[in-house]
């Protein structure tokens, strides 16, 4: 029988062990920028900040480096020669910035003190917004996970949409840092994203209201016959207590079983992922490894705990990312924990980062992270023991409450009405996105159920609820969490 091992509060004490910072000179305009920096994991700064210890502010001395003879012969030649009077920070910050991004690595990135602010905050969590993950990729901005209960995800995104605008904006070309400056907001306001989805043949505008993103991330329930679900959204400062808290509240219920939920989970503090994995780890047993460029490995291994044994399974999906394929990889491979849902995101680099003395940041790539038997996941993820989609209508896109879906509507926004009205029972007569008479009866019939209005027009509260339902069908019909039950009740009952 497949057991873990449910870690106690006086175990919190034990510390992580950090990675040694390294130490890098470069000159910039006559000067040296000393870079002590620190190993985080991130799926991209953005929301959520994936960090290996803490960040240091350098300062700045003076050397010779001929190296750089090219450009200090350009930025004296804009300086003195340009035709209009020139802003040395911003060509500075250019020059930086450019150097990142001929790397080509989405997962580098240099930042500006504006943008390095919203980086500090996302670390504490503690930001309004829309509370979804991001990256740069092919020069485009993709969601990669939405955080469970976030407007971003009342609103629909999903793993792997497209943003092409904020309000109005293109920001194509732009680093996820930059996307996030205008993402990002008081709570209250609204944003308006462009969305282009795998799939479909329109793009869609998602109005989100911000909010602030909640600091909880742990989630528990019982279930039947013992079995408990604990959903991990993220990995943040107090996440390791949460779970504690929860797994012994869960415990002092009858707990006989637990699905650890990691789906739509972006990653977080390593710190958090190192302390999770050594509940389910056994002590010694590697819980990943880090290589550099020259093939050097180093491997970390589980704290080990005495306690309490419960079975485990975990569920992942294309939205776990990061520090969630390390806890993944750990239970999997150390621990021969069954996975269960669909293949994770592949994020599977580590990046280094800290502050400048004007308190801008840079972050850049410098090793790999692999699973403990040594398998590199990047761009592959992980794939489950058990293959389990989510049904059809899991995926249907946002509706615009902003819309009105009448008699004789066309598009795609009818077409996903027509399929959702089918999930839910109704029958509109056709799902080829053209809004007949019928389709008008099935809204009629649906309004009528729900006691709103009348009218056989879909907008407004009618496109919310609707919407409101499917999200609770689908809570009903979790296919992951059904096959994740059927599996821990044959490990409980072998």
């Amino acid at each position: 029988m497949k057991v873990v091992k449910i870690l106690q509060n006086d175990d919190l004490n034990q510390e992580v062990p950090e990675k040694q910072s390294g130490l890098i000179r470069l000159k910039k305009f006559q000067l040296i920028i000393m870079l002590l920096i620190v190993v985080i994991l991130s799926v991209g700064v953005t929301a959520v900040v994936f960090l290996f210890g803490g960040e240091k502010t350098v300062d700045n001395g003076g050397s010779g480096r001929s190296e750089f003879n090219k450009l200090f012969a350009a930025y004296d030649s804009l300086k003195s020669s340009y035709f209009q009077e020139i802003d040395q920070d911003k060509l500075i910050n250019g020059a930086i910035n450019g150097m990142v991004d001929a790397l080509e690595d989405p997962y580098s990135d240099y930042m500006t003190v504006d943008e390095a602010s919203n980086f500090h905050q996302s670390i504490s969590s503690s930001f309004e917004g829309i509370g979804a993950e991001i990256q740069e990729k092919d020069g485009f901005i993709m969601i990669v996970s939405p955080l469970k209960g976030s407007p971003a995800e009342k609103a629909g995104l999903r793993p792997n949409d497209k943003v092409l605008e904020v309000d109005g904006e293109s920001i194509q070309g732009m680093s996820s840092t930059e996307a996030v400056l205008l993402i990002r907001g008081e709570k209250g306001t609204e944003v308006k994203l462009t969305i282009e989805r795998h799939g479909m043949d329109e793009t869609m505008v998602v109005p989100i209201i911000r909010d602030t993103i909640p600091i909880e991330t742990v989630y528990g329930e019982l279930l039947e016959d013992g079995i408990a679900k604990v959903q991990i959204t993220s990995f943040s400062d107090n996440t390791t207590n949460e779970l504690v808290a929860v797994l012994n509240e869960l415990q002092g219920q009858g707990m006989k079983g637990l699905i650890l939920d990691l789906r739509q989970n972006p990653g977080g503090l390593l710190e958090r992922a190192v302390e999770i994995s050594s509940m389910f780890v056994p002590e010694g047993e590697i819980i990943f490894q880090i290589e550099d460029r020259n093939g050097n490995r180093v491997e970390k291994k589980a704290i080990g705990s005495k306690n309490p044994e419960v079975p485990l399974v975990v569920v992942i999906d294309k939205g776990s990312a990061s520090a969630s394929e390390i806890l993944a990889g750990a239970v999997s491979e150390s621990a021969d924990i069954p996975l269960i849902g669909e293949k994770s995101f592949g994020k599977g680099t580590v990046q280094r980062a800290q502050d400048f003395s004007d308190g801008s940041n840079i972050k850049f790539t410098t090793e790999k992270w692999l699973t403990p038997k040594g398998n590199w996941i990047h761009q592959k993820g992980i794939v489950p023991d058990y293959e389990v989609s989510l049904p059809e209508y899991a995926t249907l896109p946002f509706i615009n409450p902003d819309l009105e879906i009448k008699l004789s509507s066309s598009s795609n926004q009818v077409k996903a009405v027509q399929q959702m009205l089918v999930a839910l029972g109704y029958d509109p007569g056709r799902e080829d996105g053209f809004f007949d008479e019928k389709s008008k009866q099935a809204v009629e019939a649906f309004q009528s159920a729900e006691k709103l209005e009348v009218t056989g027009v879909l907008t407004g509260e009618s496109t919310l609820v609707l919407m409101e339902k499917l999200r609770e069908k689908l809570d009903k019909d979790d296919t992951q969490i059904k096959k994740a039950v059927e599996v821990l009740k044959g490990i409980i009952n072998e």
